[in-house]
């Protein structure tokens, strides 16, 4: 509605004004009090168009933080609200949990929007990881208390997973002629990305790849305190019945899952020992810092998940990393 400034008290602005420098001197969304008025009555402007609440309206800034409240979860700090919107934070270092299904859900309720950095992404701390904005001035209660109802049933919609320093067992097989150059290729860059994620090689051991040296190595490694073991080689792993996939049965391991819709990194193989342990069997591009499969899973593992075929199998929505 467009209404002279006398008649604008407590009503909501649709537009930003500016003063006569065309510096902006109050922005859309704000709601007309008295000091509002006055600047209203100071800038000689003769109409303003506004917006009235109606009963059991909730206005923008209020509903961005109560949706806020809603969706935020372990992990994650809340900002102030302006302008209808508010964002979320990562409160710690860790991977970015988004429960997709929930948040699918509440971005269907008409006004509202809530839009998320990609889940299990590695996020430092104070990063921005969703921003939530409120279209309309205002949105009807029913409609802000359902989307609230359904971030409340799931805990909130979006966590950061700590990542706990852990120490990280590496184990490169091949030939003895080879054990140089593999030690050479793969050694720094799966070191790095261990140390960037916040834990350490407790040791890299070199073994013959023969089954029965693999699994005396992986044993050494759990015996050690390895929370994690990254296996790598001469020769990427190429089926369930390859030699590092009978060494990992042969020292109590249970193979989860060979193969990935990754590229790079199709030939991924992912254990466990006694159940617990997790086993990285990489393929030969972790030699690279290019991004590859292993920087998917190993944050997540290392963030205490235990990933299992079906997660493996989701890897394909945007597993072609270019």
């Amino acid at each position: 509605m467009h209404l002279p400034p006398e008649h604008t008290l407590g009503k909501i602005l649709c537009h930003n004004i500016a003063d006569a420098q065309g510096h902006k001197a109050l922005h859309k969304g704000a709601r007309v009090g008295e000091k509002e008025l006055a600047q209203l009555r100071a800038l000689g402007l003769r109409e303003v168009t506004v917006a009235a609440l109606e009963p059991g309206d909730v206005h923008e800034d209020e509903a961005a933080e109560r949706l806020t409240r809603a969706c935020a979860g372990d992990g994650v700090a809340l900002s102030e609200a302006s302008g209808g919107r508010a964002n979320l934070l990562a409160a710690r270092a860790g991977v970015l949990k988004v429960n997709a299904d929930a948040l699918f859900e509440v971005n269907r309720i008409e006004g509202l929007t809530i839009a998320t950095l990609p889940r299990d992404r590695v996020v430092a701390a104070r990063r921005m990881v969703a921003t939530i904005k409120i279209i309309p001035f205002a949105v009807p209660e029913r409609e802000l208390a359902r989307a609230e109802a359904i971030g409340v049933a799931h805990g909130g919609l979006i966590a950061v997973r700590a990542m706990p320093p852990a120490q990280v067992g590496v184990l490169l097989t091949g030939g003895e002629p080879a054990r140089e150059r593999v030690l050479k290729s793969f050694a720094p860059a799966i070191r790095s990305r261990i140390e960037e994620l916040g834990s350490a090689a407790l040791e890299v051991v070199y073994a013959p790849h023969q089954s029965e040296a693999i699994a005396g190595a992986l044993l050494r490694l759990r015996a050690a305190g390895a929370a994690l073991i990254v296996i790598a080689g001469e020769t990427s792993i190429m089926d369930r019945e390859d030699v590092t996939p009978r060494g990992i049965a042969q020292a109590g391991g249970r193979i989860e899952h060979y193969g990935a819709p990754v590229e790079p990194g199709n030939l991924l193989l992912l254990a466990y020992l006694d159940d617990a342990l997790p086993v990285i069997g990489a393929p030969g591009c972790v030699r690279s810092r290019d991004l590859n499969v292993v920087d998917l899973i190993l944050p997540r593992l290392l963030a205490g998940e235990r990933l299992t075929r079906a997660d493996i199998a989701q890897l394909g929505d945007g597993g072609l990393l270019l």
